[in-house]
């Protein structure tokens, strides 16, 4: 894989970066990274090796995948630059949440692959979900490169239809900030239970954390792994009877459904 370029460097393209690295895709050097503020480069630089960029036209120059990894509101001013580079013939990947490949394509114009990306918040532990999609006329060999990037730090699914990301930033976009209350809320069941708010945050963490990969590996339905834990009259079916009579399955569909409107009026 030829130079990777980061237009941004927030917290996710250092996720990114960081799982490029791991993976050894590219070498540190390979990386070079652009942002309005020269601390945060610099600060990359010194961690990672990354070399810093002097401007879009240099970020081109030395790069055949460009990252757009800055805010919703910022990638206008960040496809401008770079439609006055070398672009032609470049993948340029936007991880902005909301924004339509249709944007980049008008600002880019003929002959660049683009690629929308929604990444998560765990990919800064190496376990990130991500939704693809390609827009129309990418080459098979550009399509590699984004999965090569993505798949160096957590899970990847592709997806036919644009607006389906717009369902992948309510699931696995906002789901960490839901996994999040649950495991706070896990943890203060056994906190009024008696047990001291370290262990139970860390066994809470933990136990989520293994149901997740349980349902990953063993390709079993959730339901099917739930009846496995719940025997008759026990502990477990008393604690699934008082989130049912919670409506805890509704109001979680509920929290994914209400921030999926919420991207489709962002998008719009």
């Amino acid at each position: 894989m030829k130079g990777v370029g980061f237009f941004g460097a927030g917290n996710m393209g250092e996720a990114m970066i960081r799982g490029i690295l791991a993976a050894k895709l590219v070498p540190p050097r390979g990386v070079h990274v652009l942002d309005v503020r020269a601390a945060r480069v610099r600060d990359l630089a010194r961690r990672y090796g990354v070399t810093p960029a002097d401007g879009a036209p240099a970020l081109l120059a030395a790069c055949e995948t460009i990252v757009v990894a800055v805010k919703p509101k910022d990638v206008p001013a960040a496809v401008e630059a770079l439609g006055r580079g070398p672009v032609k013939g470049k993948l340029v990947v936007s991880i902005a949440a909301g924004v339509p490949t249709a944007v980049l394509l008008n600002a880019l114009g003929k002959g660049v692959s683009v690629v929308r990306a929604m990444p998560n918040t765990p990919a800064q532990v190496g376990m990130g979900s991500t939704g693809l999609y390609f827009a129309p006329g990418v080459p098979e060999a550009r399509k590699e490169t984004a999965r090569r990037i993505f798949s160096s730090f957590g899970t990847v699914a592709e997806f036919p239809r644009e607006e389906l990301l717009d369902a992948v930033t309510a699931l696995s976009g906002s789901g960490p900030a839901f996994a999040f209350l649950f495991i706070e809320a896990l943890a203060d069941g056994a906190v009024r239970a008696g047990m001291g708010r370290e262990e139970a945050l860390r066994l809470a963490a933990s136990t989520v954390e293994g149901a997740g990969r349980m349902v990953r590996e063993t390709a079993r339905h959730p339901g099917e792994l739930k009846d496995m834990v719940t025997s008759p009259g026990g502990t477990t079916a008393a604690g699934l009877a008082a989130l049912e009579a919670r409506a805890f399955r509704g109001t979680v569909m509920a929290a994914v459904y209400a921030a999926w409107q919420r991207c489709r009026e962002i998008s719009k």
